[in-house]
């Protein structure tokens, strides 16, 4: 349960794989979390809720040895530092657009000496494993995962990866769409381009690129050219589509 591997597969240059979850419930996060994910993809940005009404799903993600990766509504010490206190082993920060931006997001995340995050956890006393040993612990494990998600981001990649503290940087498709002119067009020629040099770039710094899609032929593409750190559409959507098959081979 701790420390969560999820860092350490990071360091290692292995490829992890996750999955969002489709609703904030005990059942079906428990569900979902059997599948063969490394991290559990909880929003907290655009779901209509936060992580006051998470209570014990970072825990039982844990318990199935996936990392709980909380994405937080924006770059705000209180909201980071509640995510990692209900049980993040990851956080995601979203629309960090310069090099200071992405600075404040490591302060906030880390314990001292990295960051200057409060210290009083409430998920290992619900999990009931040793208090002193999870803080003691914590930035060892911590993973902090920087959406980059408008052209001026992007503009100021290697400034923003050159910033001490983060794990991942995770280029956000339909965002950056929106800054590119091109809202919803995802196969947009400039929005791919970017995607396909956004790992090349990363590459030469050391740090993982990270995407989110559904479409698993394109999911392999990205992954093709050189994503390690990929969210893997939803269950539920995943689902749904399934079960449109089986009733069209059924009336067929």
């Amino acid at each position: 349960m701790h420390p969560n591997p999820l860092k350490e597969k990071l360091r290692n240059g292995q490829t992890v794989l996750g999955t969002a979850l489709p609703a904030p419930t005990l059942g079906v996060t428990a569900a979902t979390c059997k599948a063969a994910i490394d991290f559990l993809w909880i929003d907290t940005e655009h779901a209509p809720y936060a992580s006051e009404s998470l209570e014990m799903l970072p825990v039982i993600a844990r318990q199935n040895g996936v990392a709980p990766m909380i994405r937080v509504a924006w770059n705000d010490p209180a909201l980071i530092k509640k995510a990692c206190d209900v049980g993040a082993v990851a956080v995601m920060v979203p629309q960090v657009n310069t090099a200071e931006e992405a600075a404040r997001a490591v302060e906030y995340t880390f314990y001292p000496p990295i960051g200057q995050r409060g210290v009083s956890p409430n998920w290992p006393r619900i999990a009931g494993v040793d208090w002193n040993h999870v803080i003691q612990t914590a930035n060892d494990e911590t993973v902090l995962i920087v959406q980059i998600e408008s052209r001026q981001a992007y503009d100021n990649l290697e400034e923003i990866a050159a910033v001490p503290g983060i794990d991942v940087l995770f280029i956000g498709p339909m965002d950056m769409s929106a800054s590119l002119g091109v809202i919803t067009e995802m196969q947009n020629p400039e929005l791919q381009e970017m995607m396909r040099e956004f790992p090349r770039i990363l590459a030469e710094k050391g740090i993982p690129a990270g995407t989110t899609l559904g479409d698993v032929e394109e999911v392999k593409q990205k992954l093709a050219w050189g994503y390690r750190f990929m969210n893997v559409g939803n269950p539920l959507a995943y689902g749904v589509q399934a079960l449109n098959g089986y009733l069209e081979g059924m009336r067929g």
